[in-house]
C-alpha cells in the first residue's frame, strides 16, 4: 500500500508528514515506477513472442490491474508477470520462455512435466539478468481446489486495454472480480491490497454485470469466496455495493464469521502463518456447498502436489502411484508432528 500511501498524502497534505518520511516513500514510489515501466515493457514483449506461434494468452494481474483499477502504473505493486495459456499449449510456452533466458524454478524430467501439468496451474520462470519473474498459468487455482475456470469462455468475454500505446486483451470485469476474490481467499487476505484491488474494481466498474457476475462464482462453487471479498471492500473501505447485492453479501452468517476472522488477525498476529488445521477449516467454510466441501477434502488428500512429483519420478504410464504417494507422505508428515505432540 505504499504507492497509495505516498501518492495521497503528496497530493492532499505534504506539509503534515515529516519531510524525511515523505522523501522516504517518495523514493520508493519513483523506484516501483521505474520496475513496473520495464515488467510492463517486457509483458508486452512476451504477449507478441506468445501470440507469433499461435498461443492466445491472457494477461491478468499485474500492468493490466494497476492500469485498469488505478489508471497509473505506478500506483500498484507487483513482482511477477502473470499470463494465463490454454493447458495444451504449456510446453510451447515455456519452450519460448526457456529460448529467451527464462529458468523454470524447477529442472523437471518429461515424466515429471507431464505430471506437473496434469496435477498443477502454474509455474514460475525467471532470468537472471534482470530477475524478470513469469508466472506460467493453465489453472486460475491449484487443482484439488476443484474450481475449475474454463479457458475458452474467459476468452470469449476478453476485453481491450491500452498499456502506453499497445492494445492488450484482458479479463472483463465479470470475470475478474470472481477471480480476484478466489485469489484473495485463498490466501486469507493478507496483503489489504488485494481488498483494494476489489473496492477500486467496483468503483471503476459502475456498470458491471452483478447478476452475472453471481452466477458464474454460483457456477464455480465460490460464491462465498466473492461475498467475502465483496463484505471487506464494503466493511473496511466503504466501496458502494448496490443494495440487492449488499443484502445477499451480509445475510450469510459464515461470510460475517470469516471477515472478522480476515480482519483482526493482521493486525493482531501480522507475521503469524495459518496452522495446518486452520487453514484447513477456513478452506472448507469457504465452500457453500456439501459436495464441494468433500470434493475439497478428497481431492486435497489425494491430488499430487509440486513436493510428490519432486519427491518421485516415475514414467508415464505409472503416472497413478502419485495418488498412492501423497497420502503416504501426508500420513508420514503429519504423523510425525502429531506423535511429537502426544510426546
Amino acid at each position: 500500500m505504499v504507492q497509495l500511501l505516498f501518492w495521497h498524502l503528496d497530493t492532499t497534505c505534504p506539509e503534515a508528514v515529516p519531510k524525511a518520511a515523505l522523501d522516504g516513500l517518495r523514493s520508493r514510489f519513483h523506484k516501483n515506477a521505474y520496475r513496473n515501466l520495464l515488467r510492463t515493457g517486457e509483458l508486452l514483449k512476451l504477449l507478441k513472442l506468445f501470440e507469433a506461434y499461435g498461443i492466445r494468452p491472457i494477461p491478468y494481474k499485474g500492468p493490466t490491474l494497476a492500469t485498469s483499477l488505478y489508471g497509473n502504473l505506478a500506483l500498484r505493486e507487483f513482482d511477477d508477470l502473470d499470463i494465463l495459456v490454454p493447458e495444451q499449449d504449456v510446453l510451447k510456452a515455456k519452450e519460448l520462455l526457456v529460448s529467451i533466458g527464462y529458468q523454470p524454478e524447477h529442472e523437471l524430467s518429461r515424466a515429471q512435466e507431464v505430471a506437473f501439468l496434469k496435477y498443477h496451474g502454474e509455474q514460475s520462470f525467471t532470468r537472471d539478468d534482470d530477475k524478470s519473474t513469469v508466472d506460467l498459468q493453465w489453472r486460475i487455482t491449484e487443482k484439488f481446489r476443484s474450481l475449475p475456470i474454463d479457458f475458452e469462455g474467459l476468452w470469449g468475454r476478453l476485453e481491450r486495454l491500452s498499456l502506453g500505446d499497445d492494445p492488450v486483451l484482458t479479463l472483463s470485469p465479470e470475470d475478474l472480480l470472481p477471480i480476484l476474490c478466489m485469489h484473495g481467499s485463498k490466501h486469507f487476505w493478507t496483503r489489504l491490497a488485494w481488498i483494494c484491488d476489489i473496492a477500486e474494481l467496483i468503483r471503476v466498474h459502475e456498470g458491471i454485470n452483478w447478476e452475472q457476475v453471481i452466477e458464474r462464482a454460483g457456477t464455480l462453487g465460490s460464491k462465498r469466496m466473492l461475498f467475502l471479498g465483496l463484505y471487506l471492500a464494503s466493511d473496511l473501505l466503504e466501496a458502494s455495493l448496490p443494495t440487492n447485492v449488499l443484502h445477499k453479501v451480509r445475510v450469510d452468517p459464515t461470510v460475517k464469521a470469516l471477515a472478522e476472522q480476515v480482519r483482526e488477525r493482521p493486525f493482531s498476529e501480522p507475521n503469524r502463518q495459518l496452522k495446518a488445521f486452520e487453514d484447513f477449516r477456513y478452506q472448507i467454510r469457504l465452500r457453500e456447498r456439501l459436495g464441494d466441501k468433500i470434493r475439497y477434502l478428497v481431492l486435497l488428500v489425494l491430488i499430487p502436489h509440486q513436493a510428490d512429483v519432486m519427491f518421485l519420478e516415475v514414467p508415464a504410464l505409472l503416472r497413478r502411484v502419485y495418488y498412492v504417494l501423497r497420502p503416504v507422505r501426508l500420513a508420514v508428515k503429519y504423523g510425525r508432528r502429531l506423535l511429537g505432540t502426544s510426546r
